[in-house]
């Protein structure tokens, strides 16, 4: 993966159009977003893309969905921009071809009783662990009449696939040799960590789930792919994570900013930047909501695993998202969302920042600071607000932040000054030559975060005073350490 920022992105969602008109945007010469990105993840293109969970529920990964384009548009894409796409790993469409023919596929699919073959106690299925309410199973009526309980950690249209089952490591190989010769270069692994289920455990990110990460990235290294892990959990398991796979993502920054710039205290994300792995990529934003569980503690046992901040400060987190967001964040959240997950706040970070373009762009500037490889959201590119629209029309939480930007909506995006100084900035970080040396957070009082890169003569720096709301940047140009000029990062009293 290249050292520059990426973009992740829907491929109709920007732009409206399929993957030759998405090719066109990034990378036409006269596209405002020419070379703007070192590589992008563009979410699941596969058949359909609008099935119950925005694509996350393929019919058929190995299918391009003929609205957006097929494989050979992908290749086209990827000969210009550097490819990630998804394997989801845990589970396939009620409506795929091999759920329908369940009798010849019969291996492929998880049933509680293959889990659970005498029975499971009260205990054990309370022991599961599950990001949205209730037990992880739907009945379902197979040929024949006969009557199982199939495994469905999400939702009942997405049936868990036994990936331990000789049908379950076909499956999931021949996805990855398709992405292969389609010249994707990285993958995620999405929802991973419940892909193992054991009587007894919780059936999320046990140790046999390790192994499982671990064998699948031998097969994904042997077809020259590049493995990114997506787990939202404790952040000492996240680090665990990141010894054995080439990429994690960061999910406890984006929570921990917000926190620093909203009480002006710095120390939580300081002592998490002293900690956290550096094969990461840093973001703010993701097609899902903004993590909590990833700076609380441990479900399993909290005071053994505290959180990288209180139970209270948390708390205070999430209300305060719902303040800055004017309460919208919360038509999208917990029980007021269908789809829901437990351990997210369905929100632009731009809305949860109070549309307050210093903030924001401080914000995205500790992101590119950070090592690693940041990412960047397509609605969190164009500073989009909370879509409460399409939360509207669909009842789905996380739709608030996945808006359908149409070419003129994106045009007038980048008439905004916000908009305009984060391309700026994502320009800066890919060129200078000091973000491929060495980083320092220097130690400084509680209010500031000062963070620096050098290599050889070359220097950037980032300083953040949270109390006072003064954010300033200087990089070298010809020798010499000089601001920067962010013209929206002015200091103008604390942030809030």
């Amino acid at each position: 993966m290249k050292n520059q920022v990426q973009l992740i992105t829907y491929v109709d969602r920007f732009g409206g159009g399929g993957l030759a008109e998405l090719r066109a945007l990034l990378c036409a010469p006269e596209s405002p977003f020419a070379g703007l990105f070192g590589g992008v993840h563009l979410l699941p293109f596969y058949d359909p893309i609008d099935g119950a969970d925005a694509g996350f529920d393929p019919i058929d990964h190995t299918r391009v969905d003929p609205r957006l384009g097929d494989w050979d548009a992908i290749r086209a894409l990827g000969d210009q921009l550097p490819l990630m796409a998804d394997v989801i790993v845990n589970h396939v469409s009620s409506l795929s071809p091999q759920f329908q023919d369940f009798e010849r596929h019969a291996g492929l699919f998880l049933t509680m009783g293959q889990v659970f073959p005498t029975g499971a106690t009260e205990a054990e299925l309370l022991a599961i662990y599950r990001p949205r309410p209730g037990l992880p199973f739907t009945p379902a009526v197979l040929p024949g009449g006969e009557r199982r309980l199939m495994w469905t950690t999400f939702t009942a249209q997405q049936i868990d696939i036994d990936v331990e089952h000789p049908l379950g490591e076909a499956y999931l190989l021949g996805i990855l040799r398709t992405l292969a010769g389609a010249g994707v270069r990285m993958v995620r692994l999405d929802a991973v960590g419940y892909a193992i289920k054991r009587p007894g455990t919780s059936c999320f990110m046990i140790a046999e789930t390790f192994a499982f990460i671990d064998a699948f990235t031998a097969q994904a290294r042997a077809l020259g792919i590049e493995v990114l892990v997506e787990v939202h959990a404790h952040h000492r398991r996240q680090i665990e994570i990141a010894s054995r796979v080439d990429w994690v993502y960061d999910f406890a920054l984006p929570p921990l900013a917000l926190h620093a710039l909203y009480t002006g205290d710095a120390r939580p994300l300081k002592r998490w930047i002293g900690m956290r792995p550096v094969n990461a990529l840093t973001v703010l934003d993701t097609h899902d909501g903004i993590g909590i569980i990833d700076i609380g503690a441990d479900a399993t046992d909290r005071l053994a695993q505290p959180g990288l901040i209180t139970p209270e400060a948390l708390d205070q987190l999430v209300e305060t998202i719902h303040a800055r967001s004017e309460g919208r964040s919360r038509q999208a959240t917990g029980a007021a969302a269908s789809n829901l997950d437990l351990y997210q706040v369905n929100c632009t970070f731009y809305d949860a920042l109070g549309r307050d373009d210093r903030a924001y762009l401080a914000a995205r500037a500790i992101q590119f600071f950070l090592p690693g490889v940041p990412q960047v959201y397509y609605v969190g590119l164009l500073a989009g607000h909370n879509d409460m629209d399409l939360l509207a029309a669909t009842g789905v939480g996380r739709d608030i932040n996945r808006s359908r930007y149409s070419r003129g909506q994106i045009d007038a995006a980048l008439q905004r000054p916000v908009v305009r100084d984060l391309l700026r900035l994502i320009r800066l970080r890919n060129a200078h030559p000091a973000f491929g040396g060495r980083f320092d957070c220097v130690d400084g009082d509680d209010h500031t975060l000062d963070l620096r890169w050098r290599a050889g003569d070359h220097e950037a720096r980032l300083l953040v005073r949270l109390d006072s709301g003064e954010a300033t940047l200087a990089v070298t140009r010809d020798g010499r350490l000089e601001p920067w000029p962010l013209q929206l990062a002015d200091s103008d009293g604390p942030f809030f």
